[in-house]
């Protein structure tokens, strides 16, 4: 019993230690398009490079060939900006 509570105070710990990095979002910044055959990819960046959002259509909630559509890269600009 005790073993397993140490165990948990130990995760615990590991997880208040692991902290979120924390990316300087500035007025300017660049926007990546990614098309592919099976899925797009839209990346906005500050001018460092360091990611700010990002989203796909196949995260938005497409599926197979809907994902390379004008309309699936319309919703995921839209959620990623």
């Amino acid at each position: 019993m005790a073993k397993q509570q140490t165990q948990q105070q130990q995760s615990a710990t590991a997880k208040a230690k692991a902290k979120k990095r924390v990316v300087k979002v500035d007025a300017e910044g660049k926007a990546f398009v990614n098309a592919t055959f099976n899925n797009i990819i839209i990346t906005f960046t500050n001018m460092q490079g360091q990611t700010i959002s990002w989203s796909s259509a196949g995260k938005v909630g497409f599926s197979g060939s809907k994902k390379n559509t004008p309309y699936a890269a319309q919703l995921a600009s839209a959620e990623a900006g």
